[in-house]
């Protein structure tokens, strides 16, 4: 009887090549067949995950039918721009001021009065276990 060592057939490693992303030039190591299907998708280009969905969204919000290049070249306007932009020049204050502003938003969202009037609906007045006990006859 032969050992389940003996039984496994050792399948060959497969080529694993690293490609840049035309949109952010991300490196990422893939096999040739993956990166053939994805160039198939993208006029010839290599492009990551992460842009590829940008590049849907890019399409998506576009108020008129575009290409796919179309919104490709969009994405990577968008990320050169973004790039190219300076840091903020206080990063922690202007944290602050965002987290600021998002809970103030929230804490005056219309949609708070409306929650405040189901709280008291949701108080028990009783446990609900003495009427399960009573109802057996114990």
């Amino acid at each position: 009887m032969e050992s389940a060592e003996a039984k496994r057939v050792s399948e060959p490693q497969e080529e694993v090549v690293v490609v840049k992303c035309y949109c952010c030039g991300l490196a990422e190591e893939c096999t040739p067949a993956y990166i053939a299907t994805v160039k198939e998708r993208h006029q010839g280009r290599w492009i990551c995950g992460l842009c590829t969905e940008a590049i849907k969204d890019e399409n998506s919000r576009s108020p008129r039918k575009i290409s796919t290049e179309e919104a490709m070249k969009r994405h990577v306007s968008f990320y050169e721009e973004f790039r190219m932009s300076s840091p903020p020049a206080n990063p922690t204050e202007d944290l602050i001021s965002a987290v600021k502003q998002l809970l103030r938003r929230t804490l005056n969202s219309p949609r708070r009065e409306r929650l405040g009037d189901c709280r008291p609906a949701m108080v028990r007045s009783k446990s609900c276990f003495a009427t399960v006990g009573k109802a057996q006859g114990n």
